[in-house]
């Protein structure tokens, strides 16, 4: 939390400013009056309020709302409404499949294919909203999506921890495999084509439903499900059965198996959580993006693990909350939004995000040296 404090203070103060235009909604049952002079005139319940002709115009736009269009003003290109928003929406694909991955990582385990199981439920899933008629109720629409989309994940984890337990594999191999098949078979199943055209009450009614502010558009139901799924990550790592013996086994296999624990049951059950959950992210990808596309996914097993480990998950094994996987992940998607805010090439950005790892194993490794010198 030290850490997104002061990366946020910086980019504040080294970000720098940009203009934009003011702008105001009308309301539907509001009068709007152009008058000779140029003055609008709006009235609302009988109040009157005057913008000056000269810097303000009015519009009605193609969407059908009434906006009046004022003056650009100075704002901070970091610390504002539309870029936070921007911040938390990115990290929350992100920090979905990070809470799942702390639990595969406290087990001393590994999940390479998280990517892939993301695009291929988000396909699927895709596949599955299409068939549904453009006009379908959110109260099926949005069910569909879920219960698919998080089944398939599922069912990629299960295969994962079950092949895990069953071969006697280190995870590593199995999941490595799984990450290149299950891409194979996205751009089988697509012929690396897209799939769009689900019904607006998925998109634009729920994942992408919309919050108008004085000087930005935002979209929090993703911010909103990834706060829901912390909430249920610490409640279960921190405060069940279930979650103690995970802590156990990744602490002391061997141990926690001579006390009783089932350690494979365990393990294929933490592979199936983390499916489900980068199932869930990628429904939630496609209802703030309205499609699907084969390359979904490509490249965020290195940041799910990296929010993981950022988080304070120790790869050993045995260490790792929820809560750490979310920051880690805001930690991610602020580095990303701190080289744009401040105009550092994007090809510098799978170097810096290298480096956040190292940085981040050698400080893990260097407390557990300090910690083990103390005892």
């Amino acid at each position: 939390m030290l850490v997104i404090a002061a990366m946020m203070i910086g980019l504040t103060i080294f970000g720098g400013t940009k203009t934009i235009p003011q702008r105001v909604e009308i309301d539907d049952s509001a009068k709007v009056i152009e008058q000779a002079d140029g003055t609008i005139v709006v009235t609302i319940d009988g109040q009157r309020t005057s913008y000056n002709g000269d810097e303000w115009r009015y519009q009605q736009t193609r969407s059908g709302k009434r906006m009046l269009f004022g003056p650009e003003k100075t704002q901070n290109k970091f610390l504002n409404a539309a870029n936070l928003s921007l911040v938390l929406t990115d990290a929350s694909f992100i920090a979905v499949m990070a809470v799942g991955m702390t639990g595969v990582i406290i087990l001393a385990g590994i999940d390479l294919s998280v990517g892939s199981i993301y695009g291929l439920s988000a396909l699927v899933g895709a596949m599955a909203l299409e068939a549904l008629e453009p006009t379908t109720g959110a109260w099926i629409a949005v069910p569909v999506g879920i219960i698919v989309c998080c089944g398939i994940g599922a069912l990629c984890g299960l295969a994962n921890g079950a092949m895990t337990v069953g071969f006697n594999v280190h995870p590593f191999v199995i999941t490595l495999g799984m990450m290149a098949a299950l891409r194979g078979l996205m751009i089988v199943l697509t012929d690396a084509q897209s799939i769009s055209g689900f019904p607006g009450s998925f998109t634009r009614g729920f994942f992408k439903w919309e919050v108008e502010l004085e000087t930005a558009t935002i979209h929090p139901m993703p911010t909103v499900i990834m706060v829901l799924v912390a909430v249920a990550g610490v409640f279960v790592l921190a405060m069940t059965v279930f979650g103690r013996r995970v802590f156990a086994i990744g602490g002391n296999e061997t141990a926690a198996r001579y006390a009783g624990v089932p350690v494979g049951r365990i393990k294929i059950v933490v592979y199936m959580l983390m499916g489900a959950l980068a199932g869930l992210s990628g429904c939630i990808y496609l209802g703030y993006y309205g499609a699907g596309e084969p390359n979904a996914g490509m490249g965020f097993e290195l940041k799910v693990i990296a929010a993981t480990v950022i988080g304070g998950a120790s790869l050993m094994g045995g260490r790792g909350t929820a809560l750490g996987a979310v920051l880690g992940a805001i930690v991610i998607k602020l580095i990303d939004n701190g080289m744009v805010t401040l105009g550092i090439p994007q090809n510098w950005n799978q170097i810096v995000m290298g480096a956040a790892i190292i940085v981040a194993v050698v400080v893990d490794q260097s407390k557990s040296r300090l910690g083990a010198r103390g005892r």
